[in-house]
């Protein structure tokens, strides 16, 4: 099976749109502190302007479940993306299409029963920072849990390295963000089409 994509980090339309017409097959919008934050009024202007049938994903950190329910409605948002210390009640409460974001480390390893329910995205651990970082984890931590529920696969994908990734993990999605920008926020659009070549190459 070919893996899903979800390209993270969308600040602007331009950006939004190319990923679509190289064949995304999701978006998501930052809305938690972050270099690549949008505010729900940018998410919201560019969310509406999309092709139908490209899924877009709201990434919040340590939000209330009120206002992740409120920008979901506001924005037009297909998923919720926690990327914080969420727990499992926490992440039931919001209900159906909801990601949770566990960060990996020999020390973290990723509990395959953990949130029922919830996609689990796999992204590296860092001390100081909840994702985005461009760095990849040791993948071999990732396989049990691939092996048990879909999972999506992200931290410090790029072009060169996503097929390896893909070929160890058998992951369900693959999600970058830093790997195909030429700045924070901005993305390159042919190293976009480059990874999605590569995801699609198998």
């Amino acid at each position: 099976m070919i893996p899903r994509i979800k390209i993270c980090g969308i600040t602007n339309l331009d950006d939004a749109l190319a990923a679509c017409r190289m064949g995304a097959d999701a978006l998501g919008f930052v809305l938690a502190p972050s270099p690549r934050q949008v505010s729900p009024e940018q998410a919201r202007a560019i969310i509406a302007a999309l092709p139908p049938l490209v899924n877009t994903v709201g990434v919040f950190v340590d939000a209330t479940p009120v206002e992740v329910s409120e920008l979901r409605r506001f924005c037009g948002l297909d998923w919720v993306q926690l990327h914080g210390d969420e727990n499992e009640d926490y992440a039931a409460a919001l209900g159906r299409r909801v990601i949770k974001a566990l960060r990996v480390s020999v020390e973290r390893i990723p509990d395959a029963a953990a949130y029922p329910g919830c996609p689990l995205l796999l992204d590296t651990y860092h001390p100081q920072a909840v994702g985005g970082t461009g760095q990849s984890f040791d993948w071999s931590l990732a396989q049990a849990v691939a092996r048990q529920r879909p999972i999506i696969l992200a931290g410090g994908l790029t072009p060169d390295n996503v097929s390896r990734a893909i070929k160890q993990v058998q992951p369900f999605a693959v999600d970058v963000s830093s790997g195909v920008e030429k700045q924070k926020g901005v993305k390159d659009h042919e190293r976009i089409a480059s990874f999605i070549a590569q995801v699609r190459r198998g």
